[in-house]
């Protein structure tokens, strides 16, 4: 049955823009700043799209459901077809959020939201409040990171389309669980990006290290925030996801008197005040900057969180020993680098960064600033992915190491974000993955991949090429190793730690001015409260000294002992860790 379908495009470079349904072509009227706009009846899944100046038919830039993929007209989507349940969804409390990210296409053998829904009893029983997805914005291809998006307010169809999304959003409130989108609003793919036809969405006055940026300050960048915003407001009303996460802000070139990061945090406590439920934007940057997540009113961005990789950074430090790249200055002073973030979030906080050549950073004002304004992580998809071979941290270390890790990241003051699959020490790499059907850009991709790292040393034929099935393949999650004694045994440690942080409110205090952390090259302790965490990478057994007599062992992976009766000392065996009271 054929519906009205209203489509509005900003198209100032065009003298004439059809509107093409099926067979049928209708101008569109130019209206106000260059839009034009034009209402049709159609059909629920009827092929439409626009053609500019008679050229091409291109999709709708604000096309939903794209089932023939970037290059081809897009299918008519009606949102109230849709069957919602989660009326009574009032959202997750940010300040007790756990996270999990999770890769739609690889969290699964079968790569689709349907196939990612049957696993939420899990994220459950983890302890889980928060789902946080890679970017799910049509791409060119089946197999993609997300990162090559071209299409900001569609769904990737090999993942189940808008349907599959709405129903993973669903099922997500449920059990009780957030979703947070990650969206790229700092570049587009290289392939079936067809904004610049229609105008100024880009400017070469900046440029990022996937090519132009996305203009946001130069003429016509009115329009292109609204474009933008209007896709996060699509996310949020049409979808009903609970936050957004916005990748690398850093490359997002803006220097607009109010930043669009600004008006977008605005945006999104304003639709959070309506709805009556959470709504949370996270701010992926490395500037290092307070100001990211200050109050608006205080002259910051409002951003509800930023990731904060320092705290990775020493933590995989102090783990594997490893010092290239950005690790060195982490690897310098492993100790004093644990003991800075886990109290004041920034390693970098105004001091010289070797990795920069300059000083960078601000330091966060630990009385005011509360730990859940820092997303923290063991893993992530860039710290996995963009490895050589895409090793997780179990291939690395150790498990004791790895539990020792664990203990200081879920127990520590700020937001924890799991990548997944950590939770069991999944044996499964991840690894850079692309499926681009031309083969200049097929080929582009591989060599470019293989250059990157052959300036670190290695040999091109043992970097697996982005563009082979094989390397996707390998990068899914092998979920009945969860079985495997190992694997058991970690998972086991991951949920109690997370049922220790949800139970005891010392393990949820945010203040980062009542954290204290005394560190070694092979054993840390941190004080949460009259909870302490103790942690050891050390190859021997090693007594910790403890600044009371605790005695309660409240969970311990490995051997600890000297805790018959109240004590100020507890012997940690070889790569072990202890959650003391």
């Amino acid at each position: 049955m054929s519906e009205p379908l209203l489509v509005r495009v900003w198209a100032p470079h065009a003298e004439r823009v059809d509107l093409v349904v099926g067979d049928r072509a209708v101008p569109m009227v130019r209206g106000a700043d260059d839009v034009f706009e034009q209402e049709a009846p159609a059909a629920h899944g009827e092929r439409y799209g626009i053609r500019l100046d008679g050229g091409a038919v291109r999709p709708d830039p604000r096309a939903v459901w794209l089932p023939d993929g970037v290059h081809s007209p897009g299918a008519v989507y009606h949102h109230d077809r849709f069957a919602w349940t989660d009326e009574g969804w009032t959202g997750r409390p940010w300040e007790q959020a756990v996270v999990y990210e999770l890769h739609v296409g690889t969290f699964t053998p079968d790569g689709t939201f349907d196939a990612a829904t049957r696993r939420m009893e899990h994220l459950v029983d983890l302890g889980v409040t928060h789902v946080e997805l890679l970017p799910v914005c049509a791409f060119d291809g089946v197999a993609g990171w997300g990162y090559d998006g071209v299409a900001p307010w569609s769904v990737h169809e090999p993942y189940g389309g808008p349907d599959g999304l709405k129903a993973f959003v669903d099922a997500a409130h449920r059990h009780g669980l957030a979703v947070i989108l990650d969206v790229v609003h700092n570049h587009l793919g290289p392939s079936g990006a067809y904004l610049s036809e229609l105008g100024p969405f880009f400017t070469d006055r900046y440029h990022t290290p996937w090519g132009e940026s996305v203009n946001l300050d130069g003429p016509g960048s009115d329009q292109v925030r609204a474009y933008l915003l209007g896709s996060l407001s699509a996310w949020v009303h049409d979808f009903h996801v609970d936050g957004i996460r916005l990748d690398a802000v850093h490359e997002m070139q803006d220097n607009r008197a109010v930043p669009f990061l600004e008006e977008i945090s605005a945006a999104m406590d304003g639709w959070s005040s309506r709805l009556g439920r959470p709504l949370v934007t996270v701010a992926e940057s490395d500037r290092n900057d307070p100001w990211t997540v200050m109050p608006r009113g205080q002259g910051g961005l409002g951003m509800t969180a930023q990731w904060d990789d320092d705290v990775h950074h020493a933590l995989h430090a102090w783990l594997t020993g490893e010092s290239q790249g950005y690790y060195a200055d982490f690897a310098a002073d492993p100790p004093t680098a644990l003991q800075t973030v886990l109290t004041a979030a920034f390693l970098h906080a105004g001091g010289y960064s070797s990795f920069r050549g300059r000083s960078h950073g601000r330091p966060v004002d630990r009385a005011a600033v509360p730990g859940y304004r820092f997303v923290a992580s063991l893993q992530t998809h860039d710290q996995v992915g963009n490895r050589a071979l895409g090793e997780r941290l179990p291939a690395l270390v150790p498990d004791g190491h790895l539990a020792a890790g664990a203990a200081l990241l879920l127990l520590g003051p700020f937001v924890p974000m799991l990548f997944m699959g950590e939770e069991w020490a999944a044996s499964t790499p991840w690894l850079f993955f692309s499926s681009f059907d031309d083969p200049d850009l097929a080929a582009a991709v591989t060599q470019g991949r293989r250059a990157e790292f052959a300036d670190h040393g290695w040999r091109a034929a043992d970097v697996p090429d982005p563009q082979a099935p094989g390397t996707v393949e390998r990068s899914r999650l092998v979920w009945d190793e969860r079985h495997d004694p190992r694997h058991a045994a970690m998972l086991a440690w991951y949920r109690h730690l997370l049922r220790l942080r949800h139970t005891h409110p010392q393990l949820r205090d945010p203040r980062l001015d009542q954290v204290r952390v005394e560190a070694t090259d092979e054993v840390v302790t941190m004080h949460r409260g009259d909870v302490r965490v103790a942690a050891s990478v050390a190859d021997q057994p090693r007594t910790v000294l403890l600044d009371r007599p605790v005695g309660t062992v409240l969970a311990s992976f490995g051997r600890v002992a000297g805790l018959d009766g109240p004590s100020t000392e507890v012997l940690l065996g070889p790569g072990s860790a202890a959650v003391l009271r």
